[in-house]
């Protein structure tokens, strides 16, 4: 079984990007033109958004493929697997900030609730229609990082912050089911909880007790807001786990089921198998 060699890259990798800031913007053919692989299979340790303005191609993210068109703007948290096959003329804009970035002026919970950052959402947001002002936003975000101005950090947070509260209201019109605020208030904490739990958690009953609901209740929410059941849910977060294990961590097939809190390696394959057609060491010599 060949063992997984998939880079996690750090801001530092990037030219330039090794400085205090811990933020990095870049044309996209810029970056693709001076760093060789970044195509090819790899994580983050900090969070990266692609604004597409011209091209074609493709973008995988967590093993799900999307098209890349002028106007997409894509989002990745940090430890998500992606990879990109970009026509000769794709140009756009790339944005790279790690969590403290961020956090020096605004609240963790903020960012947490961006939706295009959690797990189990799309992490595109189509801008394709009306032109948005993002393209604007991007190039001063560029201008603003090449600049010696003193409160050029400052300028920058704030920037990045327009930048994804425009982004998450824009997801918010294309989400496909509307809901009131509370059930978005325990959706959200739903997410987090399984982000948190997942790995020792794997029940509707326990989630609906903390949340203060009854099982049918959450099953109900989240088919309204996701059309799917919270055990659908449950179940795909640990599969896009597993599958970023078995694509990036060299672990023998055991560890890696009980570090998903499987009691055994055969019960993990029957489960890996039935969601994704493979064993796991069939998907693992696939990547």
């Amino acid at each position: 079984m060949k063992a997984a060699t998939v880079p996690v890259y750090c801001i530092g990798s990037y030219p330039d990007g090794h400085g205090p800031d811990r933020f990095y913007a870049q044309r996209l053919e810029t970056l693709v033109a001076s760093f060789a692989g970044i195509d090819r299979p790899h994580t983050h340790d900090f969070y990266l958004l692609l604004y597409i303005r011209q091209g074609s191609g493709t973008h995988t993210i967590d093993f799900v493929t999307y098209d890349v068109q002028p106007g997409y703007l894509f989002f990745l948290a940090p430890g998500q697997l992606h990879s990109w096959s970009l026509s000769a003329d794709c140009a756009g804009y790339l944005v790279f900030f790690d969590e403290a970035f961020y956090l020096h002026t605004y609240p963790s919970s903020r960012l947490r609730q961006y939706p295009f950052f959690q797990p189990l959402r799309a992490h595109l947001v189509d801008l394709s229609g009306p032109t948005p002002p993002f393209p604007t936003l991007l190039e001063q975000l560029m201008l603003e990082a090449e600049s010696g101005f003193d409160n050029r950090l400052e300028v920058l947070r704030g920037c990045l912050y327009v930048l994804l509260e425009l982004a998450a209201r824009y997801a918010q019109r294309t989400a496909p089911t509307a809901a009131s605020a509370h059930q978005g208030q325990l959706l959200r904490r739903f997410e987090e909880l399984l982000d948190q739990h997942f790995r020792t958690e794997k029940t509707v009953r326990a989630y609906a007790a903390w949340l203060s609901l009854t099982p049918n209740h959450l099953n109900a929410l989240c088919r309204r807001a996701r059309n799917h059941t919270a055990s659908d849910l449950i179940q795909q977060r640990v599969l896009v786990e597993a599958q970023r294990l078995l694509a990036h961590s060299g672990q023998p097939i055991k560890q890696l089921a009980e570090a998903l809190g499987f009691q055994d390696a055969s019960y993990f394959g029957r489960f890996f198998r039935k969601r994704t057609g493979q064993t796991p060491e069939q998907f693992r010599e696939n990547r």
